[in-house]
């Protein structure tokens, strides 16, 4: 892996100051998360700061590296939705780019918008860290920070929730890992 500084330094090159901001914001509170779970803080931090490293990248290169570059093949779902693309795009850019070669960080940063089925315990850190980090400010945030600390798979469920509510009322679709995402952690509160 490069040199944490080096990978500061081209976050602050290819990222507004905002999104810079928020993904320093997202490693903070990826280790704390980490403190209270149990996780490797290091790993956490490094997928906290380079989770959003491909979020800014315009949607036909962002498709273009994805399908050409990486070899990927993009799902329906993520083909319309672009927000999506900058998961997949950004866990191959981290081992590409900055020479990350754990697989438990490219998985955190992959799953960080759509979450999945059978996460890691670094996915869901990532995954909550990015809905929670200090600079978000929206209705139920502080409710969720809370929770996040009480326990992960329920802020997660409150997470998904959130998103698919927001999906379903814009009319949008819904990717099947994260509906694939809630219905296993509600399995999983159910079985307890």
């Amino acid at each position: 892996m490069i040199s944490i500084e080096k990978i500061n330094l081209y976050l602050e090159e290819n990222l507004s100051p905002k999104r810079y901001r928020h993904s320093l914001g997202v490693a903070e509170e990826a280790v704390r998360l980490a403190k209270k779970y149990g996780a490797d803080e290091n790993k956490a931090y490094i997928a906290g700061l380079v989770h959003d490293c491909a979020k800014e990248i315009k949607e036909e290169k962002a498709k273009s590296l994805l399908k050409d570059t990486y070899k990927i093949e993009i799902d329906p779902v993520t083909e319309q939705a672009f927000k999506l693309l900058h998961g997949p795009l950004g866990a191959c850019m981290a081992k590409d780019i900055f020479e990350i070669s754990d697989e438990e960080v490219y998985d955190a940063i992959w799953y960080h918008t759509t979450a999945k089925a059978d996460m890691r315990l670094l996915t869901k850190i990532i995954y909550i860290a990015d809905y929670i980090e200090p600079n978000r400010d929206f209705d139920g945030v502080d409710m969720l920070r809370r929770l996040a600390y009480e326990d992960i798979n329920k802020a997660i469920i409150v997470g998904l929730d959130y998103t698919l509510t927001e999906l379903i009322e814009a009319g949008r679709l819904l990717h099947f890992d994260t509906v694939e995402a809630r219905n296993f952690l509600l399995k999983q509160e159910q079985d307890k």
